[in-house]
């Protein structure tokens, strides 16, 4: 669960239950291009658990999206990126969810386009994906939010 206002404590499993059970989760996601394709990293997690799919994850409370691509690029990746463009805000509405006793997610996201800082970059997996992968297009068979993603950049 993410951080609560502080930075310093978690937000309790019932509390975060009840925040993903009835509202809305503000998000980032991030469309990063990288020798002439896209980074996306298998998930380990719902939801879309097993899917090829956009690094991304919640805004923390008085964060602002941009400082967030940049946490979550650190977080995610283990490397900085630069935002070339804002995508836009998505919904995105999933069947699962990775909370016991709350059965879906709905997210606004948004996407932004990216970049690597560094010209060769030491891309490290986190405990939400097994795996990153630089998708070349055409892009087919992948997730439909992903899809969505990549047509729109």
């Amino acid at each position: 669960m993410p951080l609560g206002d502080e930075h310093d404590r978690w937000i309790a499993d019932d509390e975060w239950r009840t925040i993903v059970a009835n509202v809305p989760l503000v998000s980032v996601d991030l469309v990063i291009e990288h020798d002439a394709g896209v980074i996306l990293g298998k998930r380990q997690n719902e939801p879309a658990k097993g899917e090829w799919f956009v690094p991304g994850g919640t805004v923390l409370k008085n964060e602002s999206r941009t400082d967030a691509v940049h946490r979550v690029a650190i977080d995610e990746l283990g490397e900085s990126v630069g935002i070339d463009d804002c995508l836009g805000t998505y919904e995105h509405f999933y069947e699962t969810a990775d909370v016991d006793g709350v059965d879906s997610k709905h997210y606004l996201a948004t996407g932004y386009g990216c970049h690597f800082t560094r010209d060769d970059p030491d891309i490290v997996s986190d405990e939400q994906h097994s795996d990153f992968q630089v998708f070349h297009p055409p892009f087919e068979n992948l997730h439909p939010y992903v899809e969505q993603y990549l047509n729109d950049r």
